[in-house]
Order: structure tokens, then C-alpha cells, then sequence
């Protein structure tokens, strides 16, 4: 079992389920899944525990950047190395701070890999470039332990890595795909209308059938928990929140 710092995995799966159960857990639990598993008292999970984690399939309409960290995840845990990095790697790509962190330990600590500092420091630093990153503690710890020549290669890869992993383009990207996503279920929901996740072609008006999928509603609001995962912290975002039933339209002259 490898031992470095993973931060807390809840997977869309769950997030659905406590949605159509209760929705105060979820908060909580989405809430948790952007914290270091550094804290005293934390237990790092086993690559069984990794492993074994669920992913949604149709949670990459909405927010991939929350879907690809928990494939990363699973792969990770499942000791497929190559995938794994290649699933955090496209995460990062889509604002995931998470999966831009554990990049960042990786490199550092040379996690079924050669160990390479300026990467390390380069995927810390934008993993923690939100005013109230979780992150930042890592980071200032890698930097202050650096060499001259490493923090001059992090600001190198740093800046051919911004463009691409960066907030200013890789939220703005993830925040498009979410309010996309979200406005198709919200056209859904004002209809009454269930909604598959995992089969991305399963979207119906239609009442839910004999597969129990979950209404639109409740999708909105696992979706909208879920995207702490991925926007905690960044100003661009704008949470669906509550939904509430339209009023009958006023009529005129009244």
C-alpha cells in the first residue's frame, strides 16, 4: 500500500444516492472531499479502499473534472499507474484542485515515478491558486524546502502549464460544460421529467420507469453538491442551489 497524502474521495454515486435519501449528509460529504487528507486523525485509505471507489459514467456531462479525479482514483487503487495519471492529468485539465494536488505529491515524493520537484512545485502552485485553498500549506512547504534552480524550473513549467491548467482557462471550460449540463436538467425538472447518470443517452420526459432512475430534480441537486469537488473556492462559479416550483404566471390586468 503507498502512503502519500489523498484527499477524501466521495464519488457521484453517492452523492446521488444521499440526494434521493436526505440532502444535509451530502453537503457535508461534498463539502469534506476538497480537504488534504493531511489532517491529524485522518486515515489515508487503503488501495482496496481506492480501488473500490465508484464512479458515475454520467457525471462527465457535468462536471469532468470531478468524474476523471475519481477514474484516477479507482485506477490508482487498482495499481494501474499509466491510467491513473493520465485520469488526474485530464481532471487537472478541468479545474480539479484535488487531482492538481495529488499530481503535485507524485512528482515530489516520486509516487510510481521519478521524483521531480519543479513539477511537484508546479502542480502545488496552481492546485492552491484560490484565495482559500486547501492546498497552499503543501506548497509553501515544497517552496521553502526548493533550491533556487528548482523554483526557477517550477516558473518555467509553470508557464506553459497555466494556459491549459490554470483557473483563468481551465474553470471558465469546466463552469461552460456545468451550466450546459445544468440547464438541460433544469428544462428536464420545470417537466417532472427522471434522469439515467449512467447512460448518458437515457435523458426522458417521461415519469420515472421500472429502472428507478432519480428525477432531474434530484440529479440538479447531487450535480450542484458535487460541483464543491471541482468550484470550491473560485469566484466564477454560480451554484444552481434550491430549486422551487414556478408560480402560475400572473395574468394581465390583474
Amino acid at each position: 500500500m503507498n502512503t502519500h497524502p489523498w484527499t477524501r474521495v466521495w464519488p457521484m454515486q453517492l452523492a446521488i444516492s444521499l440526494a434521493l435519501a436526505a440532502l444535509a449528509p451530502m453537503q457535508a460529504a461534498a463539502q469534506a472531499a476538497s480537504t488534504p487528507m493531511e489532517q491529524d486523525g485522518d486515515a489515508v485509505p487503503s488501495d482496496a479502499d481506492l480501488a473500490n471507489t465508484s464512479c458515475t459514467s454520467g457525471e462527465e456531462r457535468f462536471l469532468p473534472g470531478d468524474y476523471y479525479y475519481c477514474l484516477g482514483t479507482q485506477t490508482y487503487g487498482a495499481h494501474r499507474y499509466q491510467s491513473a495519471q493520465r485520469f488526474f492529468t485530464t481532471a487537472a485539465s478541468w479545474a480539479s484542485k484535488p487531482a492538481q494536488y495529488v499530481l503535485g505529491t507524485m512528482a515530489l515524493n516520486g509516487d510510481q515515478q521519478p521524483v521531480n520537484r519543479p513539477l511537484g512545485l508546479a502542480w502545488l502552485a496552481l492546485a492552491s491558486e484560490r484565495s482559500n485553498a486547501d492546498y497552499k500549506r503543501a506548497y509553501d512547504s515544497a517552496y521553502n524546502s526548493a533550491t533556487t534552480e528548482e523554483r526557477r524550473a517550477a516558473d518555467a513549467l509553470l508557464a506553459t502549464m497555466r494556459p491549459v491548467y490554470g483557473d483563468a482557462t481551465a474553470a471558465v471550460r469546466a463552469e461552460k460544460r456545468y451550466a450546459q449540463g445544468m440547464a438541460e436538467l433544469t428544462r428536464l425538472s420545470n417537466s417532472g421529467a427522471s434522469y439515467c447518470m449512467q447512460d448518458d443517452r437515457a435523458i426522458t420526459r417521461e415519469a420515472p420507469g421500472p429502472s428507478g432512475c432519480p428525477t432531474a430534480k434530484a440529479v440538479i441537486q447531487a450535480v450542484d453538491t458535487a460541483a464543491v469537488n471541482v468550484f470550491d473556492g473560485w469566484v466564477g462559479h454560480v451554484q444552481v442551489g434550491p430549486l422551487e416550483q414556478a408560480g402560475a404566471p400572473a395574468k394581465k390586468g390583474g
